[in-house]
């Protein structure tokens, strides 16, 4: 998970090694710190994100141009290989033994290869233990339906829903199939079955594994992201025709999910996906990772749940008053991301400036200590 609000490059407490890059020692070492991104670049050190803090490793030496391609060739097939020379990056899994699995792409930046590596546990974790609404396990109960987790990059939606896939898994008997770009963390059937496919190695593309789970007897369908049109119309069909899907969007809030969903089609279909969207919506989990006061990160996320009078604004084109109907749903699980702001900063997790920072509505938090010394500050600057 990437940092929020990073700041300057720094360099990284020192501590004894070999002074030679070794990949899956390196990955160890910033593990154990705490990183959960590494970052090679030419004429540049390893660079660790620890914390939200971009972190140079100044122990070993700067890659040279040879030397980064020569790590990312020794990662990669011949089938990465040819997706990296044909559109200039690629996605793929790393797995460093007894460490843990990373996502990582390569790309090239000012024609030289550069690669990120992010961090996925062995462990998935326990849906209790994320700090993610209560409601989230009354999704994965549901027999139909679409489940939206979205976020910007970095903001543990993939972490989310691979604890709810868990929650499923150790619950209930269903047969559960996943399609990911790459697969990150690995399922083992427990009660139900489940059947990861990762795009590239296990099928072509998003669209056509979609198309095909629909033929797999699924009762669960697990989409790694929403990337397209026909993506997002076969999850609508896959939802409508008695299948529980999960997918991924990057947008920040509930009402930017749906705009998205609905804005990708033409405009002459957009009636017809906002009424199918309103059938079968469940609900809306939009997530923000942010620095905890003492250290780490902590989630805030918004929830909207698809309740009648949801589905009826969806219907009607009238997205903008569904948040009103959010402040009032808390019963239901509903909470807008400046309320899961407010109730962070009263429980002392996190810290104005932190909150400011993401809130909608910044304005409201002036009762907060030294908001409004912040708040007019900004104001001054602005005229």
């Amino acid at each position: 998970m990437s940092g929020v609000g990073a700041g300057p490059v720094v360099e990284l407490p020192q501590t004894p090694n070999s002074g030679v890059f070794t990949l899956d020692e390196v990955l160890a070492k910033g593990t154990v710190a705490g990183s959960t991104d590494l970052h090679i670049r030419t004429n540049d050190y390893p660079i660790f994100r620890v914390h939200g803090r971009l972190l140079r490793d100044t122990s070993y030496p700067k890659f040279t141009q040879d030397s980064a391609k020569e790590l990312a060739m020794s990662i990669i097939n011949d089938f990465h290989k040819n997706i990296l020379e044909e559109n200039g990056d690629v996605d793929l899994a790393y797995n460093c033994p007894n460490v843990a699995r990373f996502r990582v792409n390569i790309f090239y930046e000012r024609e030289n290869i550069a690669i990120a590596f992010r961090l996925i546990p062995f462990e998935i974790p326990d849906i209790d233990k994320l700090g993610i609404p209560w409601i989230a396990k009354d999704m994965t109960a549901r027999p139909r339906g679409l489940v939206l987790v979205t976020g910007p990059t970095g903001s543990g939606k993939s972490t989310t829903l691979a604890s709810m896939i868990r929650y499923i898994n150790m619950n209930s008997d269903r047969n559960i199939i996943t399609v990911e770009d790459p697969i990150e963390y690995k399922h083992n059937s427990i009660k139900s079955v489940i059947s990861q496919r990762e795009v590239g190695a296990d099928t072509l593309s998003f669209q056509r594994a979609l198309r095909s789970a629909l033929r797999q007897d699924p009762d669960v369908i697990l989409l790694g992201e929403m990337r397209d049109l026909e993506t997002i119309s076969i999850a609508l069909t896959a939802a409508e025709t008695g299948h529980l899907v999960f997918g991924t969007l990057h947008t920040t809030s509930a009402m930017t999910s749906m705009d998205r969903v609905i804005d990708v089609f033409p405009p002459a279909q957009q009636s017809q996906i906002r009424l199918q969207l309103s059938n079968v919506l469940v609900g809306i989990m939009s997530q923000a990772l942010l620095p905890r006061k003492s250290g780490g990160r902590i989630v805030a996320v918004e929830c909207l749940i698809a309740n009648h009078g949801v589905r009826n604004l969806i219907r009607e084109s009238k997205v903008h008053q569904i948040p009103s109907m959010m402040e009032s749903g808390g019963k239901l699980g509903m909470q807008t991301l400046d309320m899961a702001l407010k109730k962070l900063l009263k429980d002392d997790e996190i810290t104005i400036e932190t909150a400011l920072a993401v809130s909608q509505s910044p304005q409201d938090f002036r009762e907060f200590p030294g908001a409004a010394a912040i708040l007019d500050a900004r104001a001054k600057q602005g005229q």
